[in-house]
């Protein structure tokens, strides 16, 4: 077998395997803290959301899921599941993970699960309770949590307290959740809190999944650390400790900025798929990872932005899915550095995408999704079916 041929079959391989989950608010109106930017043909109902989803995954393949948040997509609770269940079966795209809302009410001015007000955490619980439900109902795997609880001021919250409060409601969620679901704690050190976040880091996360439950594992958003961490390393702790539950994927020059993948720091996320590779050579076993999209496309059009960044993972998946790991091992123990590292370097500089278009071909999906999209007439028809109510939305927040 030749070099070449070997190098097709592992990307091959490893594209068949590998899945990205659309968020349904990826594909509406965002913004930044100050106000949202309008686009024509962005989606404001559940039935375009899922529309939108699955011509990205019509055209890519690899999205069979998109993710909702309950009180934009599922604001009626329970009476909605009936609906979701037929858009899912109409645009061949199914429920993902489900993600509680617990920060946009009043009620969490000052905090959710970790809010000093009883009735908030109540208010809070009683939520997420209702989400597990509504994940059952949907038969979706995963409950994605994320807590905008903290404080922006010293001396203002009992920190360990609230810590307290968070372990006790998680473990009642915990207890709610069905054989075979998980709750995914997601982690953040900042924003909208500013002095201290409840759950900061990866640390902080590992510690209340651990107290939680066995079903219980950590969320790792590559926009949420602090400028030059490691993640690829936290990823490899959390590999090694089987608590890495998934990702929701983006990319940051600054802060939580939702860039599209790749966008700025491509090399990052090859290295977090290579210690994912790595992992499973080393252990023989598959990682039991989600892989999800968390961005806001303010400024690109929606489903454009969403095709760039699914065949941008799967761009960067190849190209470390064929690393060689045997050669790499080899020269970490003899300490040979300069040999280990171009190892790396080798993989990544490797034009993966003739591999790719071949996979594309084989699996009768075009070769070029986005050139695809652009020449399918689908953005020209939502563009006429929506800019008048686009373009009569408010898009101050004051």
């Amino acid at each position: 077998m030749s070099q070449r041929t070997k190098t097709d079959e592992l990307i091959a391989g490893a594209l068949d395997s590998f899945r990205i989950e659309l968020p349904s608010w990826g594909f509406a109106n965002t913004g930044t803290r100050f106000g949202k930017f309008l686009q024509p043909a962005a989606a404001a109902t559940i039935d375009e959301k899922f529309s939108d989803a699955g011509e990205v995954h019509r055209l890519t393949g690899v999205c069979p899921t998109i993710a909702l948040h309950v009180l934009w997509d599922l604001p009626e609770g329970a009476a909605g599941v009936r609906n979701i269940r037929a858009l899912s079966e109409m645009f061949r795209v199914r429920p993902g993970s489900i993600n509680p809302n617990v920060f946009q009410d009043q009620i969490y001015k000052h905090g959710s699960v970790g809010s000093p007000d009883a009735a908030a955490r109540a208010a809070a619980l009683r939520h997420l309770l209702e989400s597990a439900d509504l994940a059952k109902q949907l038969d979706s795997r995963d409950v994605s949590l994320w807590f905008a609880d903290g404080s922006n001021y010293p001396g203002t919250a009992n920190i360990r307290q609230r810590r307290k409060w968070f372990e006790e409601n998680l473990a009642k969620l915990h207890e709610r959740l069905a054989p075979g679901q998980r709750m995914l704690l997601e982690y953040k050190p900042f924003e909208p809190a500013f002095y201290h976040t409840d759950i900061a880091d990866w640390g902080m996360a590992l510690s209340l999944a651990k107290k939680t439950g066995p079903q219980a594992k950590v969320l790792v958003d590559t926009g949420h650390h602090y400028q030059g961490q490691n993640i690829e390393q936290i990823v490899a702790w959390l590999l090694a400790d089987d608590m890495l539950g998934g990702f929701h994927f983006n990319d940051r020059r600054y802060a939580d900025d939702d860039l599209t993948l790749g966008s700025i720091d491509p090399y990052q996320i090859f290295r977090i798929f290579h210690e994912i590779f790595y992992f499973e050579w080393e252990t023989g076993k598959r990682a039991d990872v989600a892989y999800m999209i968390d961005q806001s496309h303010n400024l690109k059009g929606k489903i454009e932005a969403m095709i760039q960044t699914v065949t941008t993972a799967q761009e960067l998946y190849a190209k470390a899915a064929i690393v060689d790991h045997a050669k790499l091992a080899a020269c970490q123990a003899k300490c040979a550095l300069v040999d280990a590292e171009v190892c790396l370097k080798e993989a990544f500089s490797t034009d993966v995408r003739p591999a790719i278009r071949d996979w594309a071909r084989s699996h009768g999906l075009p070769e070029d999704p986005l050139d695809a999209f652009r020449k399918s007439g689908y953005l020209e028809r939502i563009t006429e079916l929506r800019s008048k109510r686009n373009a009569a939305a408010v898009s101050s927040y004051a």
